[in-house]
């Protein structure tokens, strides 16, 4: 039987979430036996108490009330023990005799607190638990990484000795089936997003504020195009700040954003599948999720050309340095022509295949009955 750890809900790590509830459902599908446990909000739901106060009371439910519960869980001897995000790699030194493995989806905050750039500056207690976090990592039996650039960042910062832990490379598999739509059916998902009119042309951005997702640079290409190109440009996710919509007023171009705020996955697939480009400047990832989910729906991709951007984008992607804002609006310029955009569609399409879930659930058993034969 596998254990899988999940993450703490009321900490809104949508994408952690989302990545427990894909293993615990495709391990299922494949008849592997499987439970997901993760800390119970108790004290965190103490909400009178501040945020503040909120906070601390929440590292209770976290890192004392749940290493209790895990330990009670461990006397029945699951086979392989599975830590689905590895800021929870603490929780490897309550473990003992049972093969674990956890899922590194970025070493970001872990090298920000380091003082390396890599735009997650860290607080004193966030640097103590970026060490808490490295040092947990270190007593794993393997670590998968979900990228090679993630990989790279794991042989630089995690100490192995006698070959452990392994290190093994598992991309990302797609949380949700996008898929190419019919032109009507995307179209009428749509209809109820204030603002968004069928009949004009739309560039997407999906992500949040966090610096490293470089929506300011968004706005900049976009601006740059406004002249000749009449479309609109939909930010999905996360409302635009006080200050970038201040930026998008002075760039004139306030009156043509569309926001779609908490979109869902349904959401999301016709927001893909009509969008004319979906573009991705970030200049910091562990992985990239939107990538394949756009080039999943026929989206042209337009994304950096850093790593683990280009890795996972691979041919079917428009890559420029995020730096190059002037080349990044070429590229959507060049996508009003219909045959090109047809043609970066087709690349999208092919590229995606490599992203199946099921392709990800059988390396994970793989690599679990590497450690422990009986899985």
């Amino acid at each position: 039987m596998v254990l899988l750890i999940g993450n703490y809900r009321p900490d809104q790590q949508q994408s952690m979430q989302r990545f427990g509830s894909m293993m615990f459902e495709g391990l299922t599908a494949a008849g592997v036996p499987v439970e997901l446990i993760q800390p119970e909000p108790v004290f965190g739901n103490l909400r009178f108490a501040g945020a503040f106060v909120t906070k601390w009371l929440a590292y209770v439910d976290k890192f004392l009330l749940f290493p209790r519960r895990l330990r009670a869980r461990l006397r029945r001897s699951p086979a392989i023990v599975h830590i689905c995000d590895h800021s929870n790699a603490m929780y490897a030194q309550h473990i003992h005799g049972t093969p674990v493995v956890v899922t590194c989806h970025d070493l970001l905050a872990v090298r920000g607190a380091l003082g390396e750039e890599t735009d997650t500056p860290a607080s004193t207690a966030g640097r103590s638990l970026q060490r808490w976090i490295l040092a947990g990592l270190h007593e794993v039996d393997a670590i998968a990484c979900v990228s090679q650039a993630t990989r790279s960042d794991a042989e630089k910062l995690v100490t192995r000795r006698d070959g452990r832990p392994q290190l093994h490379v598992v991309p990302l598999g797609l949380s949700y089936p996008f898929r190419k739509l019919p032109r009507a059916e995307a179209e009428q998902r749509l209809r109820g997003v204030a603002g968004l009119h069928a009949d004009i042309p739309f560039v997407l951005h999906v992500g949040s504020n966090l610096r490293r997702k470089n929506r300011e640079a968004v706005l900049r290409i976009f601006a740059r195009c406004q002249e000749r190109w009449p479309g609109q440009l939909v930010f999905a996710g996360e409302p635009l700040s006080a200050a970038l919509a201040d930026e998008a007023h002075k760039l004139g171009i306030w009156e043509r954003i569309v926001q779609v705020r908490e979109a869902s996955s349904e959401m999301l697939e016709a927001l893909y599948n009509c969008a004319g480009a979906f573009l991705f400047p970030s200049r910091f990832e562990g992985f990239g999720w939107p990538i394949i989910e756009a080039q999943a729906c026929g989206c042209p991709v337009l994304c950096s050309a850093k790593e683990p951007m280009a890795e996972v984008a691979g041919a079917g992607a428009l890559l420029r340095d995020p730096a190059d804002e002037e080349g990044f609006a070429h590229d959507l310029l060049r996508l009003i022509d219909h045959e090109e955009s047809e043609r970066w569609s087709a690349k999208a399409l092919e590229n995606a295949q490599r992203f199946a879930a099921a392709h990800m659930i059988a390396s994970y058993q793989d690599l679990y009955r590497s450690l422990a034969p009986v899985c």
